[in-house]
């Protein structure tokens, strides 16, 4: 009989036998953390961005305008959000707060809520009920539109709040409907361009005309494009308003 150290499952071990699965072991453990580090720093750097419970609860007035999306500009601000910024708004999960802006749209209110930020884009995840929006009482400053032009741009849409900090932005499939269920949610959508434009990066996106975000344009979300539209900077934001019949998918 040969005197082969042998395996049996019900058995201990052989001392050739442990040496040998041990160091199986960490090379595969160490092999497969060496490939999710490449893989991890393969991949585009969005920046920095996250939910700033840091800053804690932050409560600002501001006049509520319809995008079609709902956005403050801000009026009356604290330490850290300041007259002037422009703060995209969001509920919590994948829904939007629409059904509460529409009956303040060019009102006052008050508003509260965790700060999301990245970049140049910035969220309010609003409380729910009046503890996140309410009608404020004060003059109504008019909130300027500047037409800026007709621009083609490159890049990505996707949607303002897992951009803004939700989550860490990233690709393929899964990337896509993540993107399209918080759409759908009524989150507004933010473009990310490949170039600066006005010396930004991230607008948000609507259709012709101040429309919302046409149906058709989802089916290209997370997905390089190429497209034209009107940008138009509201307040503290740029406005681009696609043109859905230009889109065309960029390799």
């Amino acid at each position: 009989m040969s005197d082969k150290p042998f395996f049996v499952g019900y058995l201990p071990a052989p001392g050739p036998l442990r040496v040998f699965l041990l160091s199986a072991c960490v090379a595969l453990i160490g092999g497969l953390t060496a490939a999710g580090y490449f893989l991890g720093t393969a991949q585009d750097d969005p920046g920095p961005g996250a939910f700033r419970f840091d800053y804690g609860r932050q409560t600002v007035t501001g006049v509520v305008e319809m995008t079609p999306y709902p956005v403050i500009h801000v009026t009356i601000g604290n330490d850290r959000i300041k007259p002037g910024d422009s703060f995209l708004m969001t509920a919590g999960g994948k829904s939007g707060v629409d059904s509460r802006a529409m009956p303040l749209n060019g009102q006052l209110a008050e508003v509260s809520g965790v700060v999301l930020e990245r970049g140049d884009v910035y969220m309010l995840q609003l409380r729910g009920g009046r503890n996140g929006m309410k009608a404020a009482e004060g003059e109504v400053p008019e909130v300027i539109a500047a037409p800026q032009g007709r621009w083609k741009l490159t890049g990505e849409i996707t949607d303002g709040k897992c951009l803004a900090g939700a989550m860490r932005p990233g690709r393929g499939l899964a990337h896509k409907a993540c993107a399209n269920l918080c759409l759908l949610g009524d989150v507004p959508p933010i473009f990310v361009s490949t170039q600066p434009v006005l010396g930004e990066t991230f607008l948000l996106i609507t259709g012709p005309d101040g429309t919302r975000l046409p149906r058709a344009a989802y089916d290209y979300v997370a997905q390089f494009i190429t497209a034209e539209g009107d940008i138009t900077r509201r307040g503290d934001l740029l406005v681009w308003e696609i043109d859905p019949d230009t889109i065309e998918v960029t390799q």
